[in-house]
């Protein structure tokens, strides 16, 4: 059995690489360790119905503040990833079985939680004929079942060597919020997501869209990897080509020596012309600083989010 605690054994593939040098944070990157009662709660919770989360398999740095307030980033269909991306802290290897029982796991936790906005994400499922897509449907219709008012974000991988009617299964139960990630800029794919491929995940978030003009479209990318701002520039305007509506940038933060090196710190100053950048290029919504992460204060940024769509349709 693996230890998914050994590095080692939790990233196989990256093994063989040569350490990167891991540089001292400044300070703006900083965060206390996580505790307190509204943690613990939220932790007790997850355990009691054996959910995993992305803000512990990723190590997010925003964990104890978001736990304390119990907001949690659900990670469905298993812990281990069949892809190897650089940058991230989740493990690799050849998943188990879907559990057919967790999506309704997962409605009954967001009850108990009492949470006005969920994020449900996934590890890539290049295993299943469908990426996994029947069963994320499947989740958002028993948070629909168990939380009716409860609004629902999604955080899927890109079902690239899926049948592009996937898609349909997921936007077809409706989720409020379509978010899929970009991660970097296209000349660093190769080397920071080489499974995956730019313009395919440019497409699948035009194409729920196409498929559903109803359901917000989000997207992010980190920053400090190696990009320049021209880049990351281009990537903001292929995203509005696509009509996606929320943009999250945030700040590359290594894992491990095995991991992709930071190539900077960015400086919040940079941060906030990102920020102002990307509202000028017309997103409803741009949430730029070290710490911003896919789910961040994603209850708060859907109801700024919902709001600017109002505002703007009745401008039209």
């Amino acid at each position: 059995m693996r230890d998914l605690k050994i590095p080692a054994q939790r990233h196989p593939e990256k093994a063989h690489r040569p350490d990167n040098a891991q540089p001292k944070k400044p300070d703006w990157i900083r965060v206390k360790a996580p505790g307190g009662e509204g943690y613990n709660e939220t932790r007790r919770i997850m355990r009691e119905h054996k959910l995993v989360t992305v803000c512990e398999e990723a190590g997010c740095p925003n964990v104890g503040e978001c736990w304390s307030q119990g907001h949690a980033t659900m990670m469905i269909m298993g812990d281990i990833c069949t892809r190897g991306c650089t940058f991230c802290n989740i493990a690799t290897g050849r998943p188990e079985t879907l559990d057919v029982f967790e999506p309704g796991r997962v409605g009954d936790s967001v009850a108990k939680l009492g949470l006005n906005h969920v994020v449900i994400t996934s590890v890539d499922r290049d295993d299943l004929d469908d990426g996994g897509a029947e069963h994320f449907a499947q989740t958002i219709r028993a948070v629909r079942h168990r939380s009716p008012g409860t609004t629902i974000e999604i955080l899927t991988p890109d079902f690239l060597k899926c049948a592009p009617s996937v898609l349909e299964t997921v936007v077809a139960a409706r989720p409020d919020v379509f978010n899929h990630n970009l991660e970097t800029v296209p000349g660093l794919y190769p080397e920071v997501r080489p499974g995956a491929r730019y313009f395919h995940s440019l497409r699948l978030l035009q194409r729920v869209k196409e498929l559903d003009p109803r359901i917000f479209t989000k997207s992010g990318i980190m920053v400090g990897l190696g990009e320049d701002r021209k880049q990351v520039g281009q990537v903001m305007d292929d995203m509005r080509a696509a009509d996606v509506d929320f943009l999250t940038i945030g700040q590359y933060l290594q894992p491990t020596p095995k991991h992709h090196r930071v190539d900077r710190f960015v400086t919040p100053d940079e941060f906030a012309s990102y920020e102002k950048t990307a509202y000028g290029k017309g997103f409803l919504m741009v949430s730029a600083t070290p710490l911003t992460r896919s789910s961040y204060h994603a209850g708060d940024d859907f109801a700024r989010l919902r709001a600017a769509r109002e505002a703007r349709l009745a401008k039209a």
